[in-house]
Formats: structure tokens, sequence, C-alpha cells
């Protein structure tokens, strides 16, 4: 980021950045429809009574908004309360890796897990 704020050229910066979000927007995308796709259709593949259905729905709904929040949330209390250096920032992206590698791991060896 400090490099993109500095840059000479600004604009190949900004399409950069622009081109980035896209990217990620679009992986996002495909987690924000996907999920929610495959999980109402193997609800409504079990025979349940609309009270059940409906409270399945809230609760798939309540978990998908927690995480969130609370993701803000810690964000929030640690941005606020000091700078964000150079080795902070390396310790998020190594907690971030073995997070991702964990859930890959559990993908790939026990999807079971997650239902």
């Amino acid at each position: 980021m400090r490099a993109v704020l500095v840059a000479e050229n600004p604009l190949s910066s900004m399409i950069a950045v622009a081109v980035l979000a896209v990217l990620v927007n679009f992986i996002e995308l495909l987690c924000t429809a996907g999920f929610p796709a495959i999980y109402t259709a193997i609800l409504t593949q079990q025979t349940l009574d609309p009270l059940a259905h409906y409270a399945y729905l809230g609760l798939y709904i309540l978990g998908y908004i927690a995480d969130d929040a609370l993701m803000v949330a810690l964000a929030v209390i640690a941005l606020s309360s000091r700078k964000l250096t150079e080795q902070t920032g390396q310790w998020l992206k190594l907690c971030s890796g073995a997070v991702m590698l964990g859930l890959g791991g559990i993908l790939i060896f026990h999807p079971e897990w997650l239902i």
C-alpha cells in the first residue's frame, strides 16, 4: 500500500488496485453465492417442517453474519489501539496462511467435518 500511495504514476497504480479488487470480489462472489446455494439445496432435499426449515436458514444466516462481525470488531480493536508494524503484518500473514492451509487440509482430507 505504501508503494501505491507514493507511486510516480498514480494512474497505473489505481488500475492495478482496481484489477486486484475485481479479482478478489470475483473469488468472494463464488464463496458468497456458492455456499448458500449448496446449503439451501441440501436443506430443501430434507423433509423438514417449515419451522425447522426456516430455523436452519436463520442459523446459517446468524453464523454467516457472526463471523464477519467478529472479524470486523477484532480488526477495529486491533488497528485502533496501535499502529500496524512490518513485524505485526508478517505475523498476520503467517496466521492467515496457517488458517487457509488448515481449512484446505480439512477440505481435502476430512470434508465431512464441515457438515
